[in-house]
């Protein structure tokens, strides 16, 4: 037979694209539209349809940046179109290429009632199934004219990405408004056509299936009248049958689809039009879901849901109704899907603490499956913090994005820093933006690796990223692939009945054991300081908030201030969210961001103020209030007493040049430089510098990544780099203590204070960088004379340990990772840590010096700044301060203890006299993260600690006051069934703790 098969396959394209598809809506009339422009900010729905529009033609220009504008469209259905479907056709100038980054509007009745939302993949609005001719229509559609940031030509700098910088040239032109009559059975023609040509594509050439597709498409193709496709769609829809209901092999791969939209809470658009991305989207899912019995959607994020709760209450009731339904599925129980390698202890937990309780207090339901199907990797921690949450499942999607290695699994058990396992999924389908298209369903059948141990897997489906959500096409198409030869089968199932079919089906998965490393968008853990800046200080003033609000209640009735720290809380998370913290959103969103963090370090400042004030009382003795876990200068964590300093600090001139600092446990030598050429520990008698070389260097790289400019930065940055040696000044500084060094490079300056204070084991570097250069990457390096082969990062509720080498790729590619206050290496019995107070990116390097010793140098070089131009231009332009200190001799409890004090600075008063801890632990390796009291207002005590060294811990917990029970409890603060209950005398509790082991305790008051 002769091969006539490419001929066919042209044909249906054709076909398709210029008569079945046009036919659709086989007539139209057009409508009448008028539009009102928002003079600034969004407005309520009540002043958007009162307001007076003017005319305007399809054809016009409309739509400033970021501006808001309400179309009222209004006409009368034919009488000729009586006994049809009618659908009213709004495209407002969409590229159907870009759903979620361009317009969208969200349709209203002139009663203010929401119908559905709009957007390039979805710009239809039904008006009558059966129409009876004559209905007059009248709709108001609320759009933004969101600018495109991320267009064909990706990654150039744009200025579009702020309101106060884009100007006010119209973005879109208005492209069609029209009443058309919608056919059904050409609709499912066309569904039918694209399931079968789709799927013909994925077989193999040499398959019957594929030729049987081929032969059935040709017959059906010969039946449509291409003057008549209405006429001739039945018939020809009648030649497919066979095909399309030829059933799947028994071993196919089992696909469920989740209906999604994958809705950033803020990236290329502000935070203000998430909350109305989010209306949009509910309202077309609940509407889909009312149109559709099979269809099931989850949607992940409760502060997205809390928004539409707040600012839509027509679609909230909407939504309420298709939960209790079981059909619109609350799904990850976090507060939003935030960064997972930056937030601290604490705010991981707090993401499931609010998250969770939000289902639970509104729906009645607790979700046990973790959602981060976008998050840019997966810190080590964690795996115990989502079982702490009562949960016991995750999955993400990211990790295929990695560059160099494959991952080799996509159902398995991932093990934490502690030994807890999470039954974790990666859909193979490698988008969670799924559309149904036969080449995503072939794909993730092929690529699944674990086949012959299970089948299952999940594809989250629907437009996202600025989301849309499911349209009625992808449910159309997968309808048609539940059974079908030759495809994987498709049903819509809720993430539960996913998740409880996939541990069914195999039950011993295979383990990955530490951190969930994306080999991509390492610069997101430098990009915007700022911004994480704000969000360090923030976590370390609510610990303090709270940890003195609760002892002033309990010690004095102090007012304790649950709802202002539940919000302020709800606050931090949210800008956790993975494209904020990892500083990879617009302009508009960072600025906001730091006005906010400065606005709530004001809040939490005054709270902790009047706390202190509080337990202070009335008085001249001076007291220093210590919220580090740690005891310092005489005074134990948490408390409160006189301040205890000794000994002294000697500043001398250094032969050769430069200053010696001295204050008999280390002795730092500063050159002429300005750098640091010996940090001597002097109880250890060692050096810690590595010879020849100077630690508090700056260094500067150039910073072009091939792409995704403030998330990336390849490993060619390392070519080429440049030592800030030259110093303006180096001179002594004010207190005696210290050095002051002045360099200038390019167009910035820096300043950096290094000191040595009393009786301290730590040489401290206060960092000022007016920063104004371009592309470029700003690094703090520390070669150290230490041989280790692995080092240790902070992560949440612990450390994790990196190998120093490079032995293989998968360590090669791990050239930049996160840390939160500390980095160790160590030799046995003697070691070092860099610790600092609001940075995230580092990397080590070890190389062996091929002249004197021989011995290794370990470089700790600490990431500063970076000066991407996408999708910020001035990301990072400006003044910025860093702390990091230097600790010579350190082991693991020194590097823990340090990376809170530095965190943690102690605060001044006067009062009444000593003030005693509310707790106390008696062991350095048990860290207590929070003390606060009950959410639910018993005003219970409630106390989270962990043990922080990695190994296993005896300790005894006292309370400052008689507790009438305590009980082990998970986040929720909700007593654990199968927890042994403490042993506990009254006052003393004493624990036993696994390495790493995470410990909530809730301590009652009568």
């Amino acid at each position: 037979m002769h091969d006539d098969r490419s001929l066919v396959e042209a044909r249906l394209k054709r076909v398709l694209d210029e008569r079945i598809r046009p036919a659709v809506y086989p007539e139209s009339v057009p409508l009448q539209v008028a539009v009102w422009h928002a003079p600034g900010e969004p407005v309520p729905v009540a002043e958007g349809l009162a307001a007076e529009p003017e005319p305007i033609e399809v054809g016009a220009r409309w739509g400033a940046p970021w501006g808001t504008s309400w179309f009222r469209v209004t006409g009368t259905v034919p009488e000729a179109w009586a006994g049809r479907t009618v659908e009213a056709i709004i495209d407002l100038g969409f590229d159907e290429n870009m759903p979620g980054f361009q317009c969208e509007g969200l349709v209203y009745r002139p009663d203010g009632t929401p119908v559905k939302g709009l957007n390039p993949r979805n710009q239809w609005v039904r008006i009558g199934a059966t129409v009876a001719g004559g209905e007059e229509v009248r709709l108001h559609v609320e759009v933004a004219s969101n600018p495109v940031i991320l267009d064909y030509h990706p990654f150039l700098p744009t200025q579009l990405g702020d309101r106060e910088t884009a100007g006010s040239a119209p973005q879109y032109t208005l492209a069609r408004m029209d009443l058309a009559v919608f056919d059904e059975t050409v609709w499912q023609l066309v569904i039918d056509l694209e399931v079968l040509g789709e799927l013909m594509a994925e077989l193999p050439v040499e398959s019957a299936r594929r030729w049987d597709i081929l032969r059935a498409v040709d017959r059906a193709l010969d039946a449509v009248d291409l003057q008549d496709v209405g006429g001739s769609a039945a018939e020809a829809r009648s030649r497919l049958t066979e095909v399309l209901a030829a059933p799947a092999v028994p071993s196919a791969h089992r696909i469920s689809a989740v209906g999604h939209a994958h809705i950033d809470s803020a990236w290329l658009w502000p935070l203000r039009e998430t909350v109305r991305k989010v209306a949009r989207t509910t309202a077309n899912m609940t509407a889909l879901l009312e149109d559709e019995p099979d269809f099931v959607f989850a949607m992940s994020q409760a502060q997205q849901w809390a928004w539409v709760k707040e600012h839509r209450p027509e679609v909230w009731a909407r939504v309420k109704k298709a939960v209790a339904d079981g059909r619109f599925v609350p799904a990850g129980g976090m507060w939003v899907e935030s960064d997972t390698n930056m937030p601290g202890s604490e705010a991981m937990a707090r993401q499931f603490v609010h998250g969770k309780r939000f289902f639970l207090d509104e729906f009645g339901i607790e979700n046990d499956e973790a959602w981060l199907p976008d998050t840019f990797g997966f810190a080590a921690g964690l795996p115990q913090i989502i079982r702490a949450a009562g949960s016991t499942r995750l999955l993400t999607q990211k990790i295929s994005w990695s560059q160099t290695n494959k991952f080799p699994h996509h159902t398995f058990q991932w093990e934490g820093i502690d030994g807890t396992r999470i039954f974790t999924h990666f859909p193979p389908v490698d988008t969670y933006n799924c559309s149904m298209k036969g080449s995503e369903i072939a794909h993730a059948a092929r690529n699944f690796k674990d086949k012959g141990r299970a089948r299952h897997s999940l594809a989250p489906t629907g437009w996202g990223d600025g989301g849309g959500g499911t349209t009625r096409e992808m449910v159309a198409k997968a309808a048609r692939l539940r059974d079908l030869e030759g495809s994987a089968t498709v049903a819509w199932e809720t993430p539960a009945e996913f998740f409880a079919k996939a541990e069914a089906e195999y039950p011993e998965p295979p383990v990955w054991v530490g951190e969930l490393y994306l080999e991509l968008h390492r610069a997101t853990l430098t990009s915007q300081a700022g911004t994480k800046q704000g969000n360090r200080r923030s976590e370390h003033l609510l610990k303090e908030a709270e940890l003195w609000a609760a002892t002033a209640a309990v010690r004095t009735g102090f007012a304790y201030p649950y709802e202002q720290l539940d919000r302020i809380w709800k606050t931090v998370l949210l800008h956790q969210f993975h494209d904020i913290l990892p500083g990879s959103s617009i302009a508009w969103v960072h600025r906001e961001a730091r006005a906010t963090y400065a606005r709530l370090a004001g809040e939490l400042t005054g709270i902790i103020d009047a706390a202190q004030r509080a337990l202070a009382g009335e008085g001249s003795t001076p007291l220093v209030f210590n919220s580090a876990p740690h005891a310092r200068a005489g005074v134990p964590s948490g408390g409160a007493a006189a301040p205890v300093v000794d000994g002294r600090t000697l500043l001398t001139p250094r032969e050769g040049g430069g200053h010696v600092l001295d204050n008999g446990l280390l002795r730092i030598g500063i050159d002429a430089r300005g750098l640091v050429v010996s940090a001597y520990d002097l109880a250890a008698d060692r050096e810690t510098i590595a010879p020849g070389r100077a630690a508090g260097v700056l260094q500067l790289h150039p910073d072009f990544p091939n792409m995704w400019d403030a998330w990336d930065v390849d490993e060619f940055y390392r070519n080429t780099v440049t030592d800030l040696t030259d110093a303006d000044e180096v001179a002594p500084g004010a207190d005696g203590a210290s050095v002051r060094i002045v360099r200038s490079f390019g167009a910035s300056r820096v300043t950096q204070v290094l000191s040595l204070a009393p009786g301290e084991r730590r040489l401290v570097l206060d960092t000022e960088v007016d920063w104004h250069e371009t592309e470029k990457f700003l690094k703090l390096a520390f070669p150290l004379d230490v041989h280790a082969e692995r080092y240790a990062s902070e992560t949440q509720f612990g450390h994790f340990y990196r190998p120093t080498h490079t032995n293989t790729s998968w360590e090669a590619a791990k050239f930049e990772a996160c840390n939160h206050r500390f980095v160790h290496v160590e030799e046995p019995g003697w070691g070092v840590s860099v610790v600092n107070d609001s940075t995230y990116g580092h990397d080590v390097t070890r190389s062996v010096r091929t002249d004197g010793d021989r011995g290794t140098t370990t470089t700790v070089r600490v990431s500063l700044l970076r000066a991407p131009r996408f999708p910020d231009p001035e990301t990072d332009q400006g003044v910025h301060r860093f702390r990091h200190a230097l600790v010579p001799g350190a082991g693991i409890a020194d590097a823990v203890r340090e990376g809170w004090r530095i965190n943690l600075p102690e605060r001044r008063a006067t009062g009444a006299g000593e003030v005693a801890p509310l707790v106390g632990v008696d062991r350095d390796a048990v860290v207590v993260t929070a003390v606060k009291l009950a959410d639910d207002g018993s005003g219970d005590v409630v106390v989270r600690l962990h043990e922080a060294h990695g190994a296993r811990t005896r300790a005894t917990l006292t309370a400052g006051f008689t507790p009438a029970g305590v009980t082990v409890t998970d986040l929720l603060e909700r007593p654990l069934s199968d927890a042994a209950a403490p042993e506990w005398d009254g006052s003393a509790i004493r624990l036993a703790l696994r390495p790493f082991e995470l410990v909530t305790l809730r301590l009652a008051r009568s």
